[in-house]
């Protein structure tokens, strides 16, 4: 997986026709794009886009889109959402820090 300066690379699909990998940032509702003919063009191309991508938002004054926000939309079974409530309150913390820790125990 390529990360630079947060953010991730999406799918990378290769075109044999053309002999070409191509990708996209993954989590954005902006597009960012990049492609190479090799893992090493393709790792610049991938780090030059994230970079003209932030010096486009800051031309334009507009706060770059960002992969993470430490939001998580997460839809459950009613019984394991009880579950989770249950536990969480039993060790005198809050829903969210009790799936945080669970995540970083993982």
């Amino acid at each position: 997986m390529m990360e630079y300066k947060g953010y991730l690379a999406g799918p990378i699909e290769f075109d044999a026709e053309a002999g070409i990998f191509s990708g996209t940032v993954a989590g954005l509702r902006d597009v960012i794009h990049f492609e190479g003919t090799n893992a090493r063009d393709l790792k610049r191309a991938f780090q030059n886009s994230i970079d003209d991508y932030l010096a486009f938002c800051s031309e334009r004054g507009k706060a770059p889109d960002k992969p993470f926000n430490g939001k998580i939309l997460l839809r459950t079974d009613p019984e394991l959402h009880r579950k989770a409530a249950l536990q969480a309150a039993a060790e005198g913390v809050s829903i969210s820090q009790w799936i945080t820790r669970r995540i970083e125990a993982a």
